[in-house]
């Protein structure tokens, strides 16, 4: 494989084309849908390099249009795509119905998608070997054994490069149950620097409890020095290097919450990298993830860095 041009961060996973209503109402009744794209880790990448931070992203699309659009999306917000096209395998599909203004139904169409079939061989090892961080979400080990066992390679890459490693659970019901889940996040934690989960994500890990600094510690005790539990509108609670943190959430009108998490992420990664100091990165994390549950949409609304001061801004418009 030819010499891959290196950026700070390196992401995986499957993202897919998505279509969605243009109003509020049932999905039956709609004239005219939207079509775009969405992935949790391609919303990340698209956050943390509106932040400044190079990246780069790993997946595999369909030799289709919807494959096409993916790809071109990604590029266009200057994220580096590692992309295999597969011809015998489609670009996956969800599909969002905005029941009402405030609430959504999200159907996927992905299984033997080609995104689903990620595997080691897909992995460039000398952009993994060459970046800073290693993100992954537990989306992707979800999706197949050969998904699986990308997530696996890549770790074994950054661990024998020393290149930091970050992992969101992100727990999809609809992949796996929690029994699966929990057994593979425990088998993951331990090879990681970095944590985020939600706190019902971090207790599939390690069991249920109320308090989220307990949920920080127990996963801590696995390994990871960084554990960040994001609570949404709770803000968050975090156990850095054996120092506990718990930051508020920024209080904004919340129009569209999904991608919020990815955005949390992309905040603290981009400032851990930037060597801010604790409070700092989980500061800009909360900022980050409120600007996105302001606008509709997977990661069209991720804030670039000269715009994380607007949620002071009292007059609509600037001139």
């Amino acid at each position: 494989m030819s010499q891959e041009k290196h950026t700070d961060v390196v992401t995986l996973g499957e993202t897919m084309a998505l279509m969605r209503g243009t109003s509020a109402g049932p999905l039956a009744h709609a004239a005219t849908l939207g079509l775009g794209m969405g992935g949790s880790e391609s919303n990340f990448a698209i956050a943390l390099r509106r932040l400044g931070t190079s990246v780069s992203w790993i997946g595999r699309l369909g030799a289709d249009s919807l494959g096409d659009l993916v790809q071109r999306e990604i590029r266009a917000e200057d994220v580096k795509t590692v992309v295999v096209r597969d011809e015998s395998a489609p670009t996956g599909l969800m599909i969002k119905e905005r029941r009402t203004e405030t609430h959504q139904k999200v159907w996927y169409y992905r299984a033997g998608s080609a995104g689903s079939k990620l595997c080691a061989a897909d992995l460039p090892v000398s952009l993994i070997s060459g970046a800073r961080l290693l993100h992954l979400t537990g989306i992707t080990p979800a999706l197949s054994a050969e998904a699986a066992g990308a997530v696996d390679a890549a770790i074994a890459m950054a661990h024998a490069a020393g290149v930091l490693v970050s992992f969101d659970l992100n727990y999809r019901a609809a992949l796996w149950s929690e029994d699966a889940a929990g057994k593979a996040y425990r088998e993951i934690l331990p090879k990681v620097d970095v944590v985020f989960a939600g706190d019902e994500e971090a207790a599939i890990a390690v069991g249920p409890n109320e308090d989220p600094m307990e949920l920080a510690r127990r996963i801590a005790a696995l390994g990871p020095r960084q554990v960040i539990i994001k609570l949404g509108g709770a803000g968050c609670a975090a156990l850095i290097d054996g120092n506990e943190f718990r930051l508020d959430a920024v209080k904004v009108p919340v129009l569209d919450t999904v991608g919020a998490g990815d955005a949390f992420v992309a905040g603290y990664i981009a400032e851990l990298l930037n060597g801010l100091d604790p409070h700092q990165r989980l500061e800009t994390a909360v900022r980050t993830g409120a600007f996105a549950c302001m606008v509709p949409g997977d990661w069209e609304g991720m804030p670039r860095r000269d715009e994380l001061g607007l949620l002071e801004h009292t007059e609509p418009v600037a001139r």
